[in-house]
C-alpha cells in the first residue's frame, strides 16, 4: 500500500507516539465534558434551583471555550502547537483543583468559576489539538486522522459518565427535590456540604491526573509540523478565512451540532427520569437508570463513529454527513412524539448519528487552510458556544411542565436539537454540490 495512505506517516516520519499522546488528550476532555452534563441535575438539587438554573453549569463551562479560542490560536501562533497543548493542561488542572476551595465556600458561583477556569484549558486543548492531528500525516487522510483521533473522546465521555453515575449520583443524598425544598436553612447547609464533598472528589482525581500529563508532554520531543510561522495578522487572517463560505458555513454548522450533542446528552436525564417516574421509580433511582442510558448512547456513539471512520474510505465525509444529518433527524422526531421507553431508545439512537459530524465539519471546514488552520480552528472551536446557548433554551421549556395542554414539555423540547440536525444536513448537502 503507497505511504501517502498511512494515517500516521507522512514523508518516511513516522508520527506515532505525538499522535497517542495528543489523543489521550482527546480523551481528557471527553472526560470533562460528561462528568459534567450530570452535574445540571445534581447543582440543581444540591442548591435548591430550577433547572434553568442548573444549566448555568454549561453556560460558564461552554463560555470558557468561547471566550478562549482566539486568544489560544494567537498563542499558538506565536509558540508551537505543544505549547498550546501544554497551557490546556495546566489550566484545565487548575479548574479542577478550584473544585475544593470551592465547596470550602459553598457557593454555586464559585463552582461557575472553576468550571469556566478549566474550559479555557479545554478551549487551548481543542483548538491546539485537532489541527495537530491534521499535520500527523498525509492531507488526504487528515479527516479520517481527525475522525480516528475524535474516536477515543468518548471513551473519555464513557468514563466521565461512569463516574457520574456511581460516585456522585448514586453516592448524593436520596432526598427528593420537592423534600429538600421542605429543608430549613440550618438542615439545608448540612445536606448540601455532604453532597458537595461527594461531587468535587472526582474533580480532585482528574486535577491530578491532568497534572501527569502535563509533565509526560513537556519531557516528550513532539512535531513542529505547522509551526513554521510565528507571525500574528488577526484580522486579515479572519477575513480571509470567514471569506470562505465552506469555511463560514462550517462554523455556523458546528455551532448548532454542538448545541443538539449538549442538549441530547444532558436532558437524557430529563427525559427518562420522567419516564421511569411514571413507571412508579422514586426520583433517585429513575436518575440513576436514566445515566445508564447516557451510557448506552455513548457506547453506541463510539461503535458509529468507528464505522462511519471505516465507511469514509468509499463515502465522501460530505455525504456520510448528510445521511447521518437526516437519520438525527428522524429519530429526534421519535423523541419528541413518542411517551414511553421507545422515545428513550429513539434518543439513544440519535448518539449514532451525531458520532462522525463535530470531526467531519471541522476537517470539512479547514481543507485547504494551510497555516490559517490554527485561527480557523479557533473558529470552530468558539462554535461550542452552542452548547452554552442552546440548553438554557431547551431547560426553560422542560421548566413548563407541560406544552399545548397536556404534552410532555420534555418532550417538546427536541424540537431544538431536530432544528440544528436540519442545519448540519444541509451544510452536509451543499459540500456535496459544491464539490460536485
Amino acid at each position: 500500500m503507497p505511504k501517502q495512505q498511512s494515517l500516521i506517516t507522512k514523508d518516511g516520519v513516522s508520527y506515532l507516539i505525538p499522535f497517542i499522546l495528543v489523543t489521550f488528550c482527546f480523551a481528557l476532555w471527553g472526560f470533562a465534558n460528561d462528568i459534567t452534563n450530570p452535574m445540571v441535575k445534581a447543582f440543581s438539587k444540591i442548591f435548591r434551583m430550577s433547572v434553568t438554573d442548573g444549566t448555568l453549569v454549561q453556560v460558564a463551562f461552554y463560555g470558557g471555550y468561547f471566550c478562549m479560542a482566539f486568544p489560544a490560536a494567537i498563542f499558538i501562533r506565536k509558540y508551537s502547537y505543544k505549547a498550546g497543548v501544554l497551557m490546556g493542561l495546566g489550566l484545565y488542572a487548575i479548574g479542577a483543583l478550584l473544585f475544593f476551595p470551592a465547596k470550602a465556600v459553598g457557593i454555586y458561583g464559585c463552582f461557575l468559576l472553576a468550571y469556566f477556569i478549566m474550559t479555557c484549558g479545554l478551549s487551548f486543548l481543542e483548538t491546539s489539538c485537532n489541527p495537530y492531528i491534521l499535520t500527523m500525516g498525509p492531507d488526504e487522510t487528515a479527516t479520517r486522522r481527525l475522525n480516528m483521533a475524535q474516536c477515543f473522546n468518548p471513551c473519555g465521555s464513557i468514563i466521565g459518565m461512569f463516574i457520574a453515575m456511581n460516585f456522585i449520583q448514586a453516592r448524593l443524598n436520596p432526598m427528593s427535590s420537592e423534600e429538600r425544598a421542605l429543608l430549613s436553612d440550618s438542615e439545608f447547609e448540612v445536606l448540601k456540604n455532604a453532597d458537595l464533598s461527594v461531587l468535587i472528589s472526582p474533580y480532585l482525581v482528574i486535577g491530578m491526573v491532568i497534572a501527569v500529563m502535563f509533565v509526560i508532554i513537556c519531557v516528550v520531543k513532539m512535531p513542529k509540523n505547522g509551526d513554521q510561522s510565528h507571525d500574528i495578522h488577526f484580522l486579515p487572517t479572519l477575513k480571509r478565512i470567514f471569506a470562505l463560505k465552506r469555511y463560514r458555513e462550517g462554523v455556523i454548522a458546528q455551532f448548532f451540532y454542538v448545541g443538539a450533542q449538549i442538549m441530547c446528552w444532558t436532558f437524557i436525564i430529563q427525559y427518562g427520569t420522567r419516564i421511569f417516574m411514571a413507571e412508579g421509580m422514586d426520583e433517585q433511582s429513575a436518575e440513576v437508570l436514566s445515566q445508564n442510558f447516557n451510557i448506552y448512547a455513548m457506547l453506541f456513539f463510539i461503535c458509529s463513529r468507528f464505522i462511519a471512520t471505516y465507511l469514509m474510505k468509499w463515502i465522501k465525509p460530505a455525504r456520510l454527513l448528510t445521511i447521518f444529518a437526516v437519520l438525527g433527524m428522524v429519530f429526534t422526531a421519535g423523541v419528541i412524539l413518542l411517551q414511553n421507553r421507545m422515545g428513550l431508545y429513539c434518543l439513544v439512537c440519535v448518539s449514532g448519528c451525531m458520532s462522525l459530524m463535530f470531526p467531519t465539519i471541522y476537517g470539512i471546514a479547514l481543507d485547504g487552510l494551510g497555516d490559517d488552520a490554527k485561527f480557523g480552528a479557533a473558529g470552530l472551536i468558539m462554535a461550542i458556544l452552542g452548547g452554552s446557548v442552546l440548553p438554557p433554551l431547551q431547560a426553560m421549556i422542560i421548566d413548563q411542565g407541560t406544552v399545548f395542554g397536556t404534552f410532555p414539555a420534555t418532550n417538546a423540547s427536541f424540537v431544538l436539537p431536530l432544528v440544528c440536525f436540519l442545519v448540519v444536513g444541509i451544510y452536509g448537502y451543499r459540500i456535496i454540490l459544491e464539490r460536485q
